[in-house]
């Protein structure tokens, strides 16, 4: 899950496997894998950031200590 901010400046937290593509026009539009879109004051830089970051913390969870 990522955080990400609304236009109108409310957070909320995203299923980051549900993020289809991220586009910038001049706004950051996520679509999910449902067709529904966001719309986002993050930078799709940033969001990829965060998607790479949830991964990794991911795959260390699920490394046999």
């Amino acid at each position: 899950m990522i955080s990400v901010t609304r236009l109108n400046g409310r957070q909320f937290v995203l299923n980051a496997e549900l993020i289809r593509t991220i586009e910038e026009n001049p706004d950051t539009i996520i679509t999910l894998v449902s067709g529904e879109h966001l719309v986002v004051r993050e930078a799709s830089k940033e969001i990829v950031r965060r998607v790479i970051e949830y991964n990794r913390h991911l795959r260390r969870l699920s490394t046999p200590a």
